[in-house]
């Protein structure tokens, strides 16, 4: 429902393996790799349509020749833009070369290693100059270094301080640009350490630089670099020498699936991406584990080291509520679950009378948890014609069982349609409001007017805004009974700092209810001391912060949130009975039991960074939106 809600981003690599003539003769062309990429990122394309970019390094350049190449563009269709403009780029050069054999090697983008990434942007910023992927260049091939990758850090202020103080002056203050630099200045470590050592067994001129490149040892460019990041990643390189590598945070945040057999290595950021790009099975692949690296070495060695220890499973749940694509084996199921386990609650509130409720659910990703909660209904609608049955006590006629057979059925319909996108260039504020009013339309007599219930299901309500600007205004023309509101995500009442564009708690709708309730029952009290406790926490050390945001909702229910959130959102003029059931936080895990992340519900961040940073996003709150709204 909440359509504005975005995932900063989409990884994808592949590593051939093998020489461009082998690709050439068995799949019949040298862009085997690049096609593939351009699969893999279009797969992916939910995860990022703000830019795209890719990086590509020749193995064997000589001296004088380009071995990495980037390219970047912006929009909706940068992805199309990206590969129109890598095609042109190459078709330039086929006139001037003669020799076939030479000719996949002259190439641009002719390469062994390919990174591509999808970009969605969660701090504000834009331009082509934040598009992934980043380029350090250097004239040693080895300290070349290319960096893209999903993540959002929370302590980017103390890593820029810890690398100014060692003498570095980043170009530009964000954490991608950051994170190139102070992993760039340990690979020039690195490097040197070779360096120094090929000096001490006696190696001169061109022996030097390739021993170096044989020996560069990423993972301790990773745990040096990485080592003091707080925050979600999943951190994708390669170097100019030939090295790849994939990182993923030792929380497990976001996640990275990987795939590899004797022609190539391949990485996304999804698992179905794999497997439809490269025809695979579910199990062939397996996900990255948090703290580990997966690392390509420039001869094609692959290897899976340990960087960091793993800290508590905290792997995000809303991606799986929300984000991955849901052709995913286990996310299916999940997001089945997740609807399935919603009968009960819906069933309460449309007072247990099935044959006068329709269900439906608002597209696009709330279809799956529709089925589920479609087949909880079937299931207790079957359960109650047996029942009928039995209670006959005797052999049932024909007439009977028809009769309860006939009674009761559970009655679906696709009745909201998402219609139009809301044109940004219209800004005058009645004419926006009343555009956004129409952004979904329904299917008219698709119930019995004053008579049927309505039951819609979403993946989650985040905002609440495009409930009270379209969706209950355009479902109260069917003349409900009562409009039921399922969410199949529990209730969201803290900020995202680890990738997700959720950053200030005033956005959500479950926040502002329960903020009304205190203001409702004289109980102001309770959000001053929370304000006055948060500033005391930001005073400890970041490891010693309680996360005191949370004493804010000790007060009520869910029950009593919900009532107070369709108040709020209650368009003027709708009369029609309306209700709100959540997802249980245990209903979460129980259906979703391998991704524990529930900050989002709960409150408890896996990390320090992301405590203080919603202790700090209260203190904003409180000083820069409450306290106006009381004067």
């Amino acid at each position: 429902m909440e359509r504005e809600i975005h995932e900063d981003c989409g990884v994808a690599m592949i590593r051939l393996l093998k020489p461009l003539e082998y690709y050439q003769q068995k799949y019949g062309t040298w862009m085997y790799g690049l096609n593939k990429l351009y699969l893999m990122m279009e797969k992916q394309h939910n995860r990022g349509q703000e830019g795209a970019g890719l990086a590509c390094v020749k193995l064997e350049a000589e001296p004088g020749n380009e071995y990495m190449f980037r390219e970047r563009a912006e929009g909706a269709n940068a992805i199309t833009e990206l590969f129109n403009t890598i095609h042109k780029t190459y078709q330039t050069v086929v006139a001037d070369i003669t020799d076939e054999k030479q000719k996949i090697h002259e190439f641009p983008y002719a390469g062994e290693l390919y990174m591509g990434h999808l970009r969605y942007s969660t701090t504000g910023k834009s331009g082509l100059k934040y598009v992934h992927p980043f380029l350090r260049r250097d004239n040693w091939k080895a300290k070349n270094l290319c960096l893209c990758g999903n993540f959002n850090m929370t302590n980017i202020d103390e890593i820029f301080a810890k690398i100014t103080a060692q003498g570095q002056c980043p170009r530009i203050y964000s954490d991608s640009y950051i994170m190139l630099e102070l992993m760039g200045h340990r690979l020039d470590r690195e490097v040197e350490r070779n360096y120094v050592e090929a000096r001490k067994q006696g190696l001169t001129g061109l022996d030097i630089t390739n021993y170096i490149e044989a020996h560069v040892d990423m993972s301790n460019v990773l745990k040096t670099s990485m080592k003091d990041f707080d925050g979600g990643y999943v951190m994708c390189g390669v170097t100019g020498s030939g090295e790849m590598f994939t990182i993923r945070d030792p929380w497990g945040i976001r996640p990275a699936f990987y795939y590899k057999n004797d022609e190539i290595v391949v990485l996304a950021s999804e698992r179905p991406v794999l497997q439809t790009t490269f025809d695979l099975e579910c199990d062939d692949i397996k996900a990255l584990e948090p703290g580990k690296a997966l690392l390509v070495k420039r001869n094609g060695e692959c290897s899976i080291k340990e960087i960091f220890e793993p800290k508590e499973n905290s792997a995000c749940s809303f991606e799986r509520i929300y984000f991955s694509r849901g052709s995913d084996r286990d996310i299916y199921k999940e997001r089945k679950k997740l609807g399935e386990q919603l009968t009960d609650p819906v069933l309460k509130a449309v007072d247990y009378d099935t044959r006068h409720t329709v269900f439906s659910f608002i597209p696009n990703t709330a279809e799956v948890a529709f089925y589920g909660l479609v087949q909880g209904f079937t299931q207790y609608v079957h359960e109650q014609k047996i029942n009928s049955i039995l209670s006959l006590g005797h052999a049932p006629s024909k007439d009977e069982l028809e009769e309860i057979l006939n009674s009761q059925s559970v009655r679906s319909e696709k009745v909201a349609w998402k219609d139009i996108k809301l044109r940004t260039f219209i800004t005058e504020g009645n004419s926006r409001n009343d555009l956004a009013s129409h952004v979904y339309d329904i299917t008219y007599e698709s119930l019995t007017p004053y008579e049927d219930n309505l039951v819609i299901i979403d993946d989650s309500i985040v905002r609440g805004t495009t409930l009270k600007e379209s969706i209950l205004r355009i479902l109260d023309r069917l003349h409900p009974k009562k409009i039921v509101v399922v969410s199949s995500a529990p209730q969201i009442r803290y900020p995202d700092y680890y990738g997700i564009d959720m950053p200030r708690l005033e956005e959500f709708c479950v926040f502002r209810a329960t903020v009304a309730l205190l203001i409702e029952r004289n109980m102001q009290d309770v959000i001053d001391k929370v304000y006055e406790e948060c500033k005391e926490e930001l005073k400890k050390p970041k490891k010693e912060m309680r996360n005191c945001v949370r004493d804010i909702y000790k007060s009520f229910s869910v029950d009593e949130i919900n009532h107070m959130i369709v108040k709020m959102l209650r368009p003027e003029g709708v009369s029609t009975p309306i209700e709100i059931v959540y997802q249980s936080i245990e209903g979460l895990h129980e259906a979703i039991p391998n991704h524990k992340g529930d900050w989002y519900f709960t409150g408890k961040y896996p990390t320090p960074g992301g405590t203080k940073c919603c202790i700090q996003a209260f203190v904003k709150y409180y000083e820069n939106v409450y306290q106006k709204n009381k004067r």
